[in-house]
Formats: structure tokens, sequence, C-alpha cells
């Protein structure tokens, strides 16, 4: 008598909603492997899609229940569906998107009081809690920028700060624009919008900007426009006034000497989860982020919208496609509309330049399984949780709203933060497929992996494995240990990338306009 052999599982596979006809591979299926009921005519990879019905050339291709693209020739049962075999087509038929403005916006239950969350924050005076306590360089111009630099590592190398174990460092925000531009035109009026909220944010207890003198971003015309008045806690000069580049950093390092007992005075307290800004990024997605991270970061979402707090979903160019399903969560019409006046300006703006919308997903994004923007917008707007969209804000503006809202901003990581920082974003979130070396400061950052593999693999880099809702996590209980760690970290906790020294770099306004 022989054993038998047992036979190896099935691969397992993901149905998004009963209406799909592909299923997204959990495990590789190889050919001749039996799934949902077909036969793999080819080798599917992780994280891709596999046909589960004929399509014919034209048909839509539905996941999420809804459309991602059409087959640009028939597709049989079992086929591998990729970019071989699908495009992104023209808008018609049952693809064409219905905003049916404010039909699904539907009332939050709060958290009884009594009940609510809290964690130990820095508050403000203007009543705003900061998660971190931080003093900026900034500045107004990129021939600025070394300076800025120097004053940054002079204080690091003095050791001025040892003595001040309340401030979290110093940081020197430094971009490469500020002028040669039109200083009436859009780019100029986003780039200070984008200054002012980051020496605004409240995880910044002190700020010094930092410019050369003949620019076209001038600081004493910026500081008039906002109301910011020379104190212990804000100092600006230029490098012309002061008499070259060895005075401007001796300059500097006496603002930040001067300003270092105010900074340090705020101590933590208790406060309420309602004074976060969760700011809500995902980059290097893959065919999981739609699946767990992004989900289970919506859920966590829906609690801190519960709990008051409000987080804000951005990326305007990764929610096209998707943008119709946020105005029926929007709370009126006014707020939808505001929405679609934004991919009717990308469309515009892509277009002006020569681009298109489908310019994503980015090759590393269809390696991980993803084939359209359509696709990756409709994961990526999972972020945003079920609330009910409060507030559309351009880039850079300051998030006055609570609970869910918008900020317009281009696809690309850093940029997008930058502006959600400028709004007032105390914390982020951030999910990742593929493995993105992102981090942010002052805001500190949590990295989700969307999959066990890039999370054991980018262990130092990654917060949370994501993974696990493939092997049975709910997404609710995923959403939880997500609100959980947003807490812990909001109240110093350090995330991986803070650990790891990320985010001096990761300052890049919005470059909007000709360089001249």
């Amino acid at each position: 008598m022989f054993a038998a052999t047992a036979l190896p599982p099935p691969p397992r596979t993901v149905r998004l909603s009963p209406d799909d006809n592909v299923v997204v591979a959990v495990d590789a299926i190889l050919p001749g492997a039996a799934v949902e009921g077909v036969t793999a005519s080819a080798r599917v990879p992780k994280g891709h899609k596999i046909a589960t019905a004929a399509i014919p050339e034209g048909g839509p291709i539905r996941k999420f229940g809804q459309v991602i693209g059409f087959a640009s020739r028939g597709i049989a049962p079992g086929e591998w569906v990729h970019e071989h075999n699908v495009g992104l087509g023209e808008a018609k038929g049952d693809f064409a998107r219905d905003y049916r403005f404010a039909e699904e916006a539907r009332e939050t239950a709060m958290v009884p009081e009594a009940e609510r969350a809290t964690f130990q924050g820095y508050r403000r005076a203007d009543g705003r809690v900061g998660t971190r306590n931080y003093i900026g360089v900034l500045t107004s111009v990129n021939c600025s920028a070394s300076v800025a630099r120097f004053i940054a590592e002079e204080v690091r190398r003095s050791g001025l700060l040892d003595d001040y174990p309340a401030i979290d460092g110093i940081i020197p925000l430094v971009h490469g624009t500020g002028c040669g531009y039109d200083i009436q035109g859009e780019g100029s009026e986003i780039l200070k919008r984008t200054q002012w909220g980051y020496a605004a944010n409240p995880n910044m207890g002190g700020v010094i900007m930092v410019g050369l003198g003949c620019e076209g971003f001038q600081i004493d015309r910026w500081k008039r426009a906002y109301g910011i008045v020379e104190s212990d806690t804000f100092r600006s000069f230029t490098i012309q006034e002061t008499g070259g580049t060895r005075r401007s950093v001796e300059a500097g390092v006496a603002a930040i000497r001067e300003m270092l007992p105010a900074v340090a005075r705020v101590r933590r307290e208790t406060v309420p989860a309602s004074a976060l800004m969760l700011a809500l990024q995902c980059g290097g997605s893959d065919g999981y982020s739609g699946i767990t991270a992004n989900p289970a970061l919506g859920a966590a979402v829906d609690r801190l919208v519960a709990e008051g707090g409000t987080a804000i979903l951005s990326e305007t160019p990764e929610i096209y496609g998707a943008e119709h399903l946020l105005t029926r969560r929007a709370v009126d019409r006014a707020t939808g509309e505001a929405l679609v006046e934004m991919i009717r300006w990308w469309e515009g703006y892509t277009a002006r330049n020569g681009g298109e919308m489908n310019n994503n997903p980015s090759p590393g994004n269809k390696a991980g399984g993803l084939t359209t923007i359509l696709e990756k917008s409709l994961g990526a707007a999972a972020k945003g949780g079920t609330t009910r969209l409060n507030g559309v804000f351009r880039y850079a503006e300051p998030v006055t709203a609570r609970g869910f809202v918008y900020m317009d901003t281009p696809g690309f990581d850093p940029v997008s933060a930058t502006g959600q920082v400028a709004g007032g974003a105390n914390i982020l979130c951030f999910t990742t497929g593929r493995g993105s070396a992102y981090g942010c400061k002052p805001t500190p950052s949590i990295k989700l992996a969307t999959n066990s593999e890039i999370y054991r693999r980018m262990e130092e880099d990654m917060d949370i494995d994501c993974g696990d809702v493939l092997d049975g996590v709910s997404i609710r209980q995923k959403g939880d240990e997500i609100f959980a760690r947003i807490l812990s970290v909001a109240s110093g906790e350090r995330s991986k990338s803070e650990a790891l020294g990320y985010g001096d770099a990761e300052f890049v306004p919005w470059q909007i306009g000709a360089v001249m």
C-alpha cells in the first residue's frame, strides 16, 4: 500500500464584490490551477487579477464592484488580467460617473464625551495641539537654503538642545524655488500659503525665516500678508542685510539660543483625540493596497471622526475615477461640486502639459498588480473611510472643518504631504505595498505595510503589518490597531521613520507655473 500524497492547498484569492468579473490572487497562481470555478491559463503573480468570466473586447472589467478599465481584446475565463489586455478606454456606458451629490452623506454617531480617547499633546496658545515640539528653519528662496542647513548643523553640533529635552529637534525646511516666477501668480500664492502653514503648524514650537534679500518671495511682504510679527518664538532676517553667510549663521544660532526657553516651556498634557488632524497618504501601492492597509486605515479614520477628530484625504490624480464615490458623501452639493471642479482642473492641467490622468500607476505599482489609475484610485479612496465629506480645501489651505475632509494635492507623496502639513496636520499615516522610504517633519509619519512580505523585508521602516488581513484579521480589528498606534505616536512614541531620521528632505512645496 502506498501512502496518499497530500495535495497542496489551492491558491487563495479575494473577491471584493459579487459583481466583479476578476478576483485578486493572494498567492501566486500557476497554470492549470483551479480557482473560483475557472482554470488558470497562465501564471498570475501575487496581488494580480485573474478573470472569472469571459470579458468581450471593449467590455468593462470590474473590481470593488466598480469599473477599473476595459478589455483591449477578448479575455477568456482563467486569463491573467493586466496591462497587456486592459486599457482605460473612453468614459462610456456604465463607466460614466454619476456624481449624485450628497445622496449618501450621513451623520456620524459620535463617541459619548465621557468615553472619548485621549493622548498626551502640547497645547498651543491658539487652542490647537501639537504632537511634536520642533524648531524650524524656513527659507524664502533656494538661495538661502545652504545657510538654513548650516544653522541647523551648527545647533546640532554645538549641543545647544541637550539641556532642552522637551524640544524634539531642529529642522532646516529648504526648497528649490522662491524666485524666477510670476510673483503675482498661483505658484507664488501656494508657496506663501505653504510657508505660513508650516510656521503655524502646532508641531512647531519656534521658527526662524532666512532669506537672501533680493528674491521674489519677500519676507516682509509675507509677514504683512499673514499678520506675522517678530516674537520670542519667531525671528526673520536676510543674508544680504546681515552681512553674508558666516554672520547669518551666527545670527540664526543666536536667535535660536534666545528662543529655546520659550519653546521648551510647554509640557505634554492629556488632551482629547478630537485635537488630532490626520494626513492620509499612500505610495508605492500594490494590488493589496485597496484590500488591506487602505480600508483598515479608513476604519481608523471612521473611529477618529467619531471621536471628533479630522482626517485629510488628498492626491487628486490618485482619486481620479473614484471621485463619484466621494461626491455622494459630500455634506452638500457645493462641497461635492468643489471636488469635481478640482478634477476638471487636473484634466486641463495634464492636457496643457502634454500628459494624461492615466500616467499612473507607476511601473512599481503595475509590478505589484495595479493596472489602471481607476483601479489604483478606488483602492486609494478607501483610506477616507465611510463618513460624510465635510469640506474641500485648496493645496496648503488651513483646514477649518472637522471630520473627514479633502485637500487638492498632486499624487507625488512629498509634495502632497507638504500641503497637508501646511493645512495643519499634526499626525500622518502612510500606506505602502512596495516599501516607500518616507518620513515627515514636523509631523510624524506612521508607515502601514499592505502585505506581510514587504513588512518582513523592511521591518525597520514599517510600523504596522496590514498583510494579516489576508489571513483573517478583520478590517475593524486592524483599524483599531492603527488608531491605537496613532494615539501612541501622537503622545511621543517615535515612529520607524523618525527613528531612522527621515523628515528634513521631505519638505517639497508644489511648484506650479513657469520658471523664468
